[in-house]
């Protein structure tokens, strides 16, 4: 038989698959993809049709209700009506893979297993459609952009500004901003051939995102006639846009944090015949509405929950409050504020799929700048080399063409609905270094910048180590904190003669301590409860009380509104006076309480955090009901990994691959510390089946975040590595938490996870002649492999023109050796 495509894995079992031309390809990624991360591929499906509620129950009901609003379904749809050809054959291509391979294993594994004992009954598997891939991208950024910030600086004005009438308003909106934070994004360098060991260029970097149990992306190898291309690829979605080495060229991304969406206030009024209108720029105007009607999963059948619509010229209506019934007998129900969201896919009908496939054809720096130039969203920062020494740095997106203002605070329904897109700098070449760490660049695009402490300690640390593939890891598992000294001044001298005994030894503990956040540091954990004592004093603050009024908006959004989060992210900017101490908040005085708290705390006989002479702080902050840690413990006895997955909340659903008694499982938690489970630093398992503790912080530049004043608990970090050398693709390096699998069951389930607590990478492996076929997953006759269905024509909107996982028994398994709920949604 003659196999259409063919596949290979390395050691870690990463697929490297070859095939003769594109199609083929993408429909062998499709496959493998399906193969490997079968249930990671549907669960983000299912979001993109707000079906989520259909298979895991109400747990899941706000996302499809969001989902719904945000009409991400029919963007996919829209978008994949308006692909040119070549575009349009090759995300068919993948879904066509996507099908055969769920339909070949992909839908056996432990949760799709876990899924039917769940009460209730379980919907029939369906096609992926060929607009199924795009509507997985939408899920992957639709909360990247800007809105979240702009809807929650909307609420501190609102909330804030009646008792404080003196103060500006964009002096209220930027409280909790102004570069003050919030703090967690992604890291991205190049060095120029002149600053490495071998003449050529270096880029490395690793994107912070949400921990997901399957990891978020997945390496992968895409080879054929016309390109040989390896990275980081969203799983569900063809290509590897993100980061990817093609031989001759490679880059990488962060998120620009720019403003993408235009957000509206909207003044909606229904009639008793259901229809709605909005207060346009000329009065009244119709508002478009639909009901639709969802599917929740119940333990006694199935229900449906409608969700009424709309949409205004503005675009997308985001409702703040319920919808007035409408069968009121008055002839106009009660008028509703709400807000409009101008989503630039939902607009255009695109979102940079012909970039996502041209890339891939990339050989130069160059090319890489040009296939970008139609890139939609997220904004990205963009760092590229090729091996002629060329690195260029540049912006890549759809940046509305709006005054700044426009994305600060909602705008009134007054202005121009459809503004054009910007046209950005031309590309940068770089001859030294390039840092890129969510800070504010040179010509800013947004308003909601991580503080620049990432960025200067990256740029530092590149001064020191060597300009190797290798000496880059020394850059990714750093853990100094740099905003420790900056918190740290706003106590007194440690011979105050005002401070107890027990003061004075703390800081003279915390003054000598090195700022390094690892995880078998006593200091470190000290340090990040006195911190989380001064976040809980602030959030506390009267001055801040009013922002605790509800907020109206999908409790998917929730996590942008978390005042003690919000005060968490940015406690250096609320202590060091400005607007804050307009508002009352003595930043030395609370951080002066907050050490009286922490020596109060550790003179308790339980040895407990939550000390009972600070209830009344905690409630003020909202976290009263806060979990008790203990007193004195490292901080990677706290600081411990928290990885999201689909069934975390589901009643009667278990996590495969934890077994820490919280979420049941078939393994446990020493599946994901790895072989040894322990670094130099104290990061990885504790050796009795705990979790796997975590050294670094929100603000190193090894960022696993933390949410002071709440938990030390880390459910956002790296979520990859990556060095890419272009003097020698066999020289770069890459990693992942827990492995390629997507199956708690395979052997490559969590084989990078050790190294990946200890900030370390693998070697990437590209010799055929190295790699191991795998014979299972080599493409089938096209009888085994039929299209999607295909209703574009029927159901899609008109666009204007314009495993069992992986089979992995052959593989060896290599041993890698080591010495390794929410609060907010964004990652970057």
């Amino acid at each position: 038989m003659t196999h259409r495509w063919r596949t290979w894995r390395d050691a870690h079992g990463v697929p490297h698959l070859r095939a003769p031309d594109e199609l083929t390809l993408a429909e062998a990624q499709g496959y493998v993809t399906a193969r490997d991360r079968g249930w990671q591929i549907e669960v983000d499906r299912w979001r993109s049709e707000a079906r989520l509620a259909a298979h895991l129950g109400e747990t899941a009901l706000d996302w499809d209700v969001l989902a719904t609003h945000l009409r991400l379904d029919e963007t996919a749809r829209r978008v994949y009506a308006a692909l040119a050809d070549p575009e349009r054959t090759w995300v068919e291509a993948y879904a066509r893979g996507v099908n055969a391979g769920l339909a070949d294993g992909g839908r056996d594994t432990p949760e799709h297993r876990t899924l039917e004992t769940l009460p209730g009954p379980t919907p029939d598997p369906a096609p992926w459609q060929p607009w199924t891939p795009i509507g997985v991208l939408l899920v992957a950024h639709v909360l990247f952009n800007d809105f979240p910030h702009q809807l929650w600086r909307d609420h501190v004005v609102r909330t804030l500004a009646p008792h404080h009438p003196d103060v500006p308003a964009t002096a209220l909106a930027d409280l909790f901003a102004a570069d003050g934070g919030p703090g967690p994004g992604s890291n991205a360098w190049a060095l120029a051939g002149a600053r490495t060991a071998t003449g050529h260029p270096l880029l490395a970097g690793d994107p912070h995102r949400v921990l997901e149990l399957p990891g978020t992306y997945q390496q992968v190898r895409l080879a054929c006639d016309a390109y040989d291309v390896l990275g980081l690829a969203l799983p569900g979605v063809p290509g590897v846009a993100h980061f990817a080495h093609a031989g001759s060229v490679a880059w990488g991304i962060t998120n620009a944090v720019a403003h993408q969406v235009t957000v509206t206030h909207e003044h909606l009024r229904e009639h008793t015949d259901g229809t709605r209108e909005a207060h346009g720029p000329h009065g009244w105007e119709p508002a478009p509405t639909e009901t639709v009607h969802l599917t929740v999963r119940t333990v006694d059948g199935v229900r449906t929950h409608p969700v009424r619509r709309s949409t205004t010229p503005r675009g997308v209506v985001l409702p703040v409050t319920p919808v007035p019934d409408p069968t009121e007998t008055e002839p106009v129900a009660a008028e509703q504020h709400a807000y409009a969201l101008d989503l630039p896919g939902h607009r255009t009908h695109d979102l940079g799929i012909a970039s996502m496939r041209t890339l891939l054809y990339a050989t130069t720096a160059h090319d890489v700048a040009t296939a970008l130039a139609g890139w939609v969203e997220p904004v990205n920062r963009v760092l590229v080399a090729d091996d002629t020494g060329a690195v260029l740095r540049l912006t890549a997106g759809f940046v509305p063409d709006v005054p700044p203002a426009h994305g600060h605070l909602p705008q009134a329904p007054d202005g121009d609905p459809v503004p054009g897109r910007r046209v950005l700098p031309a590309p940068v070449v770089v001859t030294d270094v390039a840092v890129d760490a969510n800070e504010r660049p040179d010509v800013a695009y947004g308003h909601a910048y991580a503080a620049p402490h990432r960025a200067r300690r990256v740029r530092a640390l590149l001064d020191e180590v060597p300009g190797t593939p290798e000496g880059q890891q020394q850059v990714h598992a750093d853990t100094f904190l740099a905003s420790v000294a900056g918190l740290l001044a706003l106590l007194p001298p440690a011979d105050d003669p005002h401070l107890g005994a027990g003061a004075r030894t703390v800081l003279r503990e915390l003054r000598a301590w090195d700022a390094r956040m690892d995880a078998g540091s006593r200091v470190a954990a000290t340090y990040a409860r006195w911190r989380s004592h001064l976040v809980r004093r602030v959030a506390g603050h009267s001055a801040l009380a009013p922002l605790r009024a509800e907020h109206g908006l999908s409790p998917e959004l929730a996590p942008w509104f978390d005042v003690t989060a919000r005060v968490g992210d940015a406690i250096e900017h609320l202590t060091r006076g400005g607007t804050a101490a307009a508002l009352g908040v003595d930043g030395r005085a609370l951080a002066r309480a907050a050490l009286d708290d922490l020596v109060a705390e550790d003179a308790r006989d339980d040895g407990t955090t939550t000390a009972g002479t600070t209830t009344a702080v905690m409630a003020a902050a909202g976290t009263e009901s806060l979990a008790t840690e203990p007193a004195g413990a490292t901080w990677g006895e706290s600081h411990t990994l928290v990885p999201v997955h689909a069934f975390l909340g589901v009643p009667g659903a278990q996590v495969p691959g934890l077994g820490d008694g919280r979420t049941g499982g078939t393994g446990t938690d020493d599946d994901l510390a790895g072989d040894d489970g322990a670094g130099d630093d104290g990061a990885g398992d504790d050796g009795a089946g705990g979790a796997s503790r975590l050294s670094g912080d929100t603000d190193c530049v090894c960022s696993t975040v933390s949410t002071p004043g709440a938990s030390d608990l880390c459910w956002r970090g790296p979520a990859a590595r990556w060095v890419w050398d272009l003097g020698d693709r066999d020289a770069s390096r890459w990693g992942v938490p827990f492995g390629a699998a997507g199956d708690a069951r395979s052997p490559h389930f969590a084989d990078q996870h050790a190294h990946w607590l200890a900030g370390r990478t693998v070697r990437v492996e590209t010799r055929w002649e190295r790699l191991v076929r795998d014979e299972s997953c080599d493409g089938p006759p096209a009888r085994r492999s039929p299209a999607p269905p295909q209703h574009a024509d029927a159901t899609a909107p008109k666009a204007p023109k314009g495993t069992n996982g992986p089979t992995t028994a052959t593989i060896p398994t290599t041993a890698t050796t080591a010495t390794t709920p929410t609060t907010s949604a964004e990652d970057r």
